[in-house]
């Protein structure tokens, strides 16, 4: 029953206050140089490093309304897409504290809503002209376009007919590489006749993605179906910076080889048909470690299609595993699967002696109080002992007996488990040399069972000879210079089959706090290449589709008819509703603009944000100068950043850092922010209910509620 309430619709609207206050924690996520976060549990002093709003919200306390829908929100957009969160969360504090502004200034609620929404959705039909299709990425990241004459004897904004020419990704760059020697006989594909090129996933972190041809080959290439020649040993890199950084120049050294059971990273190739390494590094955002590994699986992935043509990830084809006492550098990516076992479990593996395993799948848990879902006990009964054992021991010793027979029956070497394991059982398989691994994903179940041909069961007493696959093999992972890793507590193992597509990037770091840190960066990364070909285009990045945004809300906000055919608005006087439309429109521009001069601070190319905003200002005069500001903007993105601060030494410098951001992530993002402030502003009454009228009346806010 309701206890008490309060109106929350007032000048002061409290839940957009809320909101506001909560979206505030998450400012320092926005751009490449994000700021660590240390989450510390009270309860057990153990402290962990975040650099993910969605880290961020799991550990906020949530228990308003508003924090609620927040964390909602942010749920639906990580469920849904991965990325895009830091921006979701930043607009839903700037858009609240616009809203407000609306508010204190009078202006009524529906026309909030409506001008907003309608802006919006104009501002998203808008940047659609930015959109550059996948293909045109790969090709201008591989190589160096030649511009058409007609562009290269115009200058200024004149010259700029075709937004495509302006896209000239690479640019010529003089830097020491790093060659890593192949075998070149290692593709013979007749689709893919193309000087194999290498990216180290040990690489130095100043050399991203330095692409170079096979050792001896100096000629030049040409790039089928273009007629563009290209020099043969281009070079991409990419700095910690993701917006507005220069060229980085440092080198560090890599250890080479390829070791059994790692791959040493062959990149897309840079000069032909798969090409999804560059594209990992424009969406990389500035992700040095995370970009080496998923370059290694694009290639790895599209090289086992035999160059078909497909350029989708598969996502249910990779997994990860967090290795701890190893540097950042022995980061790689492994065939097959790659867990962690306890020492005894080692000990199982050892005496495997690479011998081929006969496996067992299991889709439940392994224990005897296991039932399968929608099993239902006897109503009204309560088992008090389902097996009696007359020669007594311990309950349970029958049952654990039996299954260890019906393995051993099966001579079973291997059982990968999905759920939970009974400690009794595990102990009493590594007595009898069977090693059973627990919490496996379904998808890597599938992936064993279709290349060993064994067929998942829920219990072991289900087991027949149909359902044991063969063909498995285990063995201790060994890291990049060839050793076994043996660190203590767990051990990291490898798990394969002949012909599996699975692959494990394996994520090693010294700092326990940074475990979760590593494997976000690595997810967020293989989502946005995984988004950005399914969408089929992106967008370019570095704050080009918010800048455009901010142009086309201007010439919004100077138009005299309504905005739109919202329903809402046409029910307004015209005379009344373009008092309020400028001021609305320009409230949700001040979201974008903040955005931008955000980033421009946490990234060190504005002293302050004054200063930012007015580098933006300045670039937005520009853009209108010029006529069309998408052209302006593409040829800003075409010259290394849309946006360069005043503090920027060098603001007139190309450099060849190109970032672009996934289109369907970006714009849905915008919306879940906008619909989530706009919903919060409708509310106008907070009822709280239960048993706390006690503690609410001696709370500092007493005054608000009014009591039933």
């Amino acid at each position: 029953l309701p206890m008490a309430f309060r109106n929350v619709n007032a000048r002061r609207h409290i839940g957009l206050q809320q909101l506001s206050s909560l979206a505030s924690t998450g400012r320092t996520f926005l751009g490449p140089m994000k700021s660590h976060k240390f989450i510390v549990d009270e309860s057990t002093n153990q402290s962990t490093l975040i650099c993910s709003a969605v880290r961020l919200i799991e550990s906020l306390d949530l228990t308003s309304a508003a924090g609620q829908l927040l964390n909602e929100t942010i749920q639906a957009q990580n469920k849904e897409f991965k990325t895009g969160i830091s921006t979701l969360l930043f607009l839903v504090g700037a858009w609240s504290n616009a809203v407000v502004e609306c508010l204190q200034q009078n202006v009524p609620v529906p026309a909030i809503v409506s001008v907003m929404s309608e802006g919006l959705n104009s501002c998203c039909e808008k940047v659609q002209c930015l959109q550059i299709p996948i293909h045109d990425v790969n090709k201008e990241l591989c190589s160096n376009r030649v511009r058409p004459k007609a562009f290269e004897s115009k200058t200024g904004c004149e010259g700029l007919t075709n937004p495509w020419n302006l896209l000239c990704f690479q640019r010529d760059i003089s830097a020491p590489e790093e060659v890593i020697p192949i075998n070149s006989s290692s593709h013979q594909g007749d689709d893919c006749h193309f000087n194999k090129c290498l990216v180290s996933p040990l690489a130095g972190f100043g050399s991203v993605a330095s692409l170079v041809k096979g050792a001896g080959d100096r000629s030049s290439s040409v790039l089928s179906g273009s007629g563009v020649i290209a020099s043969s040993c281009i070079t991409q890199k990419l700095t910690h910076s993701r917006h507005f950084s220069t060229l980085g120049k440092s080198h560090f050294s890599s250890q080479q080889g390829n070791f059994q059971g790692c791959l040493s990273g062959p990149s897309a190739d840079p000069c032909g048909c798969c090409g999804l390494g560059h594209l990992a590094v424009a969406l990389s955002h500035g992700n040095q470690t995370s970009v080496k590994l998923l370059q290694s699986i694009a290639a790895y992935q599209q090289e086992r299609a035999e160059c078909s043509g497909s350029s989708q990830i598969n996502i249910t084809g990779i997994v990860t595993c967090c290795v701890l006492g190893l540097p950042e550098s022995y980061s790689c990516v492994s065939p097959g699967f790659v867990t962690l076992v306890s020492p005894e479990q080692a000990t199982v593996i050892k005496h495997f002696a690479d011998k081929p395993l006969r496996v067992l799948l299991m889709d439940g848990d392994l224990t005897e109080q296991y039932r399968h879902l929608g099993f239902n006990r006897p109503l009204n009964v309560r088992t008090i002992l389902e097996h009696p054992n007359p020669q007594g021991g311990r309950a349970g010793d029958a049952w654990l007996s039996r299954m260890s027979d019906i393995l051993m029956s099966f001579e079973v070497n291997l059982v990968l488990v999905k759920g939970n394991v009974c400690e009794n059982v595990m102990e009493r398989c590594i007595t009898s040399g069977i090693l059973v691994i627990g919490c496996v994903a379904w998808h890597v179940l599938c992936a064993f069972g279709a290349v060993t041909g064994a067929q998942a069961v829920t219990y072991l007493s289900q087991l027949n000879a149909s359902c044991v696959g063969n063909g498995a093999r285990a063995e201790l992972w060994k890291a990049s210079d060839g050793r076994a890793m043996d660190l203590g507590e767990l051990v990291p193992v490898r798990i394969s089959a002949g012909g599996i597509p699975l692959l494990t990037a394996v994520l090693t770091t010294a700092l326990p706090s940074k475990v979760q840190l590593l494997e976000d960066q690595f997810w967020t990364l293989l989502y946005r290449l995984h988004h950005a070909l399914k969408d089929g285009r992106v967008f370019p990045g570095g704050g080009a589709v918010e800048l455009l945004c901010l142009s086309h809300i201007q010439v919004l906000a100077e138009q005299p008819e309504p905005l739109g055919n919202d329903k809402a608005v046409r029910e307004f006087p015209s005379p009344w509703l373009a008092d309020y439309k400028s001021t609305v429109l320009q409230a949700l521009g001040s979201g974008w603009k903040q955005y931008l001069s955000v980033v421009l601070c946490n990234t060190a190319k504005a002293r302050s944000e004054l200063e930012a905003c007015a580098a933006v200002d300045h670039h937005l005069q520009k853009a209108v100068a010029c006529g069309s500001p998408s052209a302006y903007i593409l040829e800003e993105f075409r010259r290394g950043g849309v946006l360069r601060g005043v503090s920027d030494p060098f603001p007139d410098q190309a450099t060849d850092l190109k970032v672009c951001d996934n289109v369907a992530a970006k714009t849905e993002a915008w919306r879940r922010a906008l619909d989530l402030v706009l919903l919060v502003l409708q509310t106008d009454t907070e009822i709280i209910t239960g048993p706390r009228r006690n503690q609410l009346l001696n709370s500092p806010v007493s005054s608000e509620f009014m009591f039933l």
